[in-house]
């Protein structure tokens, strides 16, 4: 009982504050705990690239493991964003609890430290009425921020728009000279031509009075985990189909009611995959031919970054998409 309410304790550690938009991430994270404790609950996360079949896979562990699906993408945490994003119907769903769906509006701009409290909530409460918490995503950053042990530093609104409008007078060049002169070792791991992690960079070395860091820390697990990344060969050609039954389903409807609610100027939301193209196509500055190779092109770039970023991780144990034994396998590794 002692031990069960020490890690109950140890586990409401609050993350800072930090805007992470879901493509380009801002990786700056510090460890969140310094004492030592024991992970729970046990986490199962399906995870890989864009198209690959996680939804499926997930909802099918969730029946036999008893588990209920955490999201761990971050363009379905938008409200309305549902045909571009694959977001499940609730008759998708099959009856499979769905949690961290629809949180923000267009407007926002993207935030794993915001995330992060919702989901690891959610885990613990899917936990707690003996269920199996199932993280699901290709957002590599949002995996990590609920499985592992590291926060956030905040932000300060004022000093990001002044260094903002400073990027937009004086331009990136300039900026990166600033950063490399005050941080060299933060610069070095910074494209010069990434205007918003420069501004994210000068203003954490504001803030705090120390360097960037521009990496992730070490995996220090904050539950047990099984990590399961679903793949296909043929994922090129699952993509096109996938971008072709967006338009299909209406993703131009869709993006048309998202713009009057501010779809345009959302940070993120805006330039998310589809919805930018689907955005162009209606402006008249893309085709609809143009729209969907142009998706489907930056997804297949997309989902090699996806690729990159799991397959260093050694604790995923990846499954074929294809394998007729897929759910079998995935149930074998989930133990």
């Amino acid at each position: 009982m002692l031990q069960r309410i020490l890690s109950r304790a140890l586990s409401q550690v609050q993350p800072g504050y930090d805007q992470a938009p879901a493509d380009d991430r801002d990786h700056t994270v510090s460890y969140g705990c310094s004492v030592p404790f024991r992970p729970h609950p046990r986490v199962i996360a399906v995870v890989g690239p864009t198209a690959a079949g996680k939804s499926a896979l997930s909802l099918e562990l969730a029946r036999e493991l008893g588990g209920e699906v955490v999201n761990a993408d971050a363009m379905q945490l938008y409200r309305g964003m549902d045909i571009g994003t694959a977001k499940l119907t609730i008759a998708d769903r099959a009856g499979v609890p769905h949690h961290v769906l629809d949180v923000w509006d267009v407007t926002e701009p993207a935030s794993v430290a915001a995330y992060q409290p919702l989901a690891r909530a959610a885990v613990e409460e899917i936990a707690g009425r003996g269920r199996v918490p199932v993280l699901v995503g290709g957002s590599g950053l949002y995996v990590r921020a609920v499985l592992e042990d590291f926060q956030f530093p905040g932000t300060d609104p004022a000093i990001r728009a002044r260094l903002s409008d400073e990027l937009g007078a004086l331009g990136t060049a300039a900026l990166y000279e600033r950063l490399r002169s005050s941080d060299p070792v933060a610069a070095a791991k910074i494209l010069p031509s990434n205007g918003r992690r420069i501004v994210r960079a000068l203003e954490v070395i504001e803030m705090t009075g120390r360097p960037f860091r521009a990496s992730l820390p070490g995996p220090t697990p904050r539950y047990e985990s099984v990590q399961i990344a679903v793949d296909h060969a043929d994922l090129d050609d699952r993509i096109a189909a996938r971008v072709d039954s967006m338009w299909a389903a209406g993703l131009l409807d869709e993006v048309r009611t998202l713009a009057k609610l501010g779809l345009r100027e959302g940070p993120t939301a805006g330039r998310a995959l589809g919805y930018q193209q689907a955005l162009a196509e209606l402006d008249g500055r893309l085709t609809a031919a143009e729209a969907r190779a142009e998706t489907s092109r930056l997804t297949r770039r997309f989902v090699r970054r996806q690729r990159s970023w799991f397959r260093r991780d050694p604790r995923i144990t990846w499954l074929d998409g294809a394998s007729p034994t897929l759910v079998a396998d995935a149930l074998a590794v989930a133990g």
